[in-house]
């Protein structure tokens, strides 16, 4: 099995809006699914758009992980799949897709 990252991002605007508890739950419950299977690999982690920083290559330090097309990197997920379009569909079950 191969392990494939699945980074999870949301319009800048967006990123100091917090998910209501459903959507947690739906969110919890979809990864649940996934450690279930046995194709969780790292549960990854929520990053910080007040504490992060970004180091560019030269040398310019900014806040937030926030890249040129004014993306913020909300989080990441690593699972094990057999195939890159297992771990697709993986993505494309993910609730936060459909919270807009």
């Amino acid at each position: 099995m191969k392990e494939f990252a699945l980074i999870f991002h949301q319009a800048k605007a967006a990123a100091s809006t917090r998910p209501s508890p459903q959507q947690i739950q739906e969110r919890m419950n979809w990864l649940a699914g996934i450690a279930a299977a046995g194709k969780l690999a790292n549960r990854g982690n929520t990053l910080s758009a007040t504490e992060a920083k970004t180091v560019r290559g030269d040398g310019i330090v900014t806040d937030g992980p926030f890249t040129e097309i004014k993306e913020f990197i909300s989080g990441f997920v690593i699972v094990r799949t057999d195939t890159i379009e297992d771990a697709v569909s993986l993505a494309k079950a993910n609730p936060v897709l459909k919270s807009g």
